[in-house]
C-alpha cells in the first residue's frame, strides 16, 4: 500500500496535542485569508479543509482511507509509545545477558523457559510497535517508515525474529538468525535523538578515513613485499641428520627433525649456510632424560644391541645395574639445516606470500607476540633484521 509524501518520521512528532495543533492550523488560515484579502473572489473552503489538520508533519491520508482523525490512526499518532519502547530495550538488553547457552541447551529449566517467555513478549511488542507506525506513518514513502534508515533496521530485526520463529515451529534452528536478537539494542538508536545525532555523525565521518586506510595499505603492501622478498620460506628451516644417516634394525631417530616440543607450536629454526642468522643446527642442545644430559650415541646402542640388550637403557634407572642419564644423544645428529614443510604456529607465522606477510604484519602493529616473530626471523636470517619490526610499529602507530 502506498501513502502520500510523509514529512516525518514518528518519533520527530511534535509532542503538542491535536487541540494546539488545531489552532496553530487556524492562525495559518486566518493569515491566508487576510493576505488574499476580503474583495479576492476564491473559494477557500475546501481548501482550508486540507490544511486543517492536527499534524501538518505528516500525510494527510494514509491507506487510502486512514485520516489523521481517522480512528486507529489517531491513537497511533502519539509519542507514549516511544517511552515503553525505551523500557522494553532495556528489559531485551537484560534478559539477553542472562541468557546462557552452554548450560541447557534443550531449554529444559524454568531460567531458560522464563527467558524464552520474555523473549517472545519482546517480540511480539516490537511486532506490534512496527505495525502502529505504519499506520502512523505509512509504508512507502520518502518520509515514511521504510524511508527512514533506523526504521528498516527495526523492519529488518522484526522479519528475522518471524523467520526464527517460524523455523522454530518447524523443528528446524538456525543460530545465524538467533544472532539477529543481538541487534535488538539497537533500537534505542533510534528512540534517542541525541544518540542518534551522534551515531549519524560518526557514519558520516567513515567516507572521511579513506586517506587513513590508503596509507595503511600502502604500509602493509611495502612492508609485505620486503618480508616476502627477504624471508619466504625461511622459517620453515628445521635440524636434519645428514643425508646419509643411517641406523640399524630395531632403532629410530625420535623425530625425522629436532623440534623442542611434540606439536612443534614453538620450533627451532635454525639458519641456513647462505644466511647470517643466530641459531645453527651446532646450538642444538643435548637431549636431558631424568633432569640429567645423556651421554651414549649410536656406537653404544650397537654394541648393546649386538651383546643382547635393549639398545637404550631405560632412562629411569628402574633396570638392573642402570643408572639414571645413560640414554642416547639423538639431538647430537641434527646437524643439517634444511627447509622443511610447516611454518610457526600451524603454519599462520610465516612470509611466504604476500597474503601470509600481511597476517604476520597485522598482528605486529597489534604488539601481540610480535616480539616471538621478530626473533624467528632473526635465528633464521640475520641480528639485524629487527630494524624491520621497530620501523614497523613506528610507521603503524601513526595511524
Amino acid at each position: 500500500m502506498t501513502s502520500e509524501e510523509c514529512p516525518v518520521p514518528l518519533g520527530s512528532i511534535s509532542s503538542t496535542g491535536p487541540g494546539q495543533s488545531e489552532d496553530y492550523s487556524s492562525a495559518q488560515a486566518d493569515d491566508i485569508i487576510e493576505e488574499m484579502g476580503p474583495g479576492d473572489d476564491v473559494s477557500i473552503g475546501s481548501d482550508l479543509s486540507t490544511l486543517v489538520v492536527p499534524f501538518p508533519e505528516l500525510a494527510p491520508v494514509v491507506f487510502f482511507c486512514l485520516k489523521q482523525t481517522t480512528c486507529p490512526r489517531n491513537c497511533c499518532v502519539n509519542t507514549w509509545f516511544e517511552r515503553i519502547s525505551i523500557m522494553v530495550i532495556l528489559l531485551n538488553c537484560v534478559t539477553l545477558g542472562m541468557y546462557q547457552p552452554c548450560e541447557n541447551i534443550d531449554c529444559t529449566s524454568d531460567r531458560c523457559q522464563i527467558l524464552q517467555a520474555f523473549d517472545a513478549f519482546i517480540y511480539i511488542f516490537f511486532a506490534l510497535e512496527m505495525v502502529v507506525k505504519m499506520v502512523a506513518l505509512g509504508i512507502f514513502g520518502r518520509r515514511c517508515y521504510l524511508g527512514d534508515t533506523w526504521n528498516r533496521l527495526d523492519f529488518f530485526i522484526v522479519m528475522a525474529g518471524m523467520v526464527e520463529y517460524s523455523l522454530d515451529l518447524q523443528n528446524i534452528n538456525l543460530s545465524a538468525i538467533r544472532t539477529v536478537r543481538v541487534l535488538r539494542p539497537l533500537k534505542a538508536i533510534n528512540r534517542v535523538p541525541s544518540m542518534r545525532i551522534l551515531v549519524n555523525l560518526l557514519l558520516d565521518t567513515l567516507p572521511m578515513l579513506g586517506n587513513v586506510l590508503l596509507l595503511c595499505f600502502f604500509v602493509f603492501f611495502i612492508f609485505g613485499i620486503i618480508g616476502v622478498q627477504l624471508w619466504a620460506g625461511l622459517l620453515r628451516n628445521r635440524c636434519y641428520p645428514e643425508e646419509n644417516f643411517t641406523l640399524s634394525s630395531g632403532m629410530t631417530l625420535p623425530a625425522p627433525y629436532y623440534r623442542l616440543e611434540e606439536d612443534d607450536e614453538r620450533p627451532f629454526i635454525c639458519s641456513l649456510a647462505s644466511d647470517n642468522g643466530i641459531m645453527s643446527c651446532t646450538d642444538v642442545p643435548a637431549r636431558r632424560e631424568g633432569g640429567r644430559t645423556c651421554c651414549l650415541d649410536k656406537e653404544d646402542a650397537l654394541h648393546r644391541q649386538a651383546l643382547g640388550l635393549s639398545p637404550e637403557p631405560l632412562s629411569n634407572g628402574s633396570g638392573a645395574g642402570e643408572a639414571v642419564g645413560l640414554c642416547i644423544n639423538w639431538n647430537q645428529y641434527y646437524t643439517r639445516c634444511h627447509t622443511g614443510s610447516s611454518n610457526p604456529h600451524k603454519g599462520a607465522i610465516n612470509f611466504d606470500n604476500i597474503v601470509y606477510a600481511w597476517i604476520v604484519i597485522f598482528q605486529v602493529i597489534t604488539l601481540e607476540g610480535w616480539v616471538e616473530i621478530m626473533y624467528y626471523v632473526m635465528d633464521a636470517h640475520s641480528f639485524y633484521n629487527f630494524i624491520y619490526f621497530i620501523l614497523l610499529i613506528i610507521v603503524s602507530s601513526i595511524y
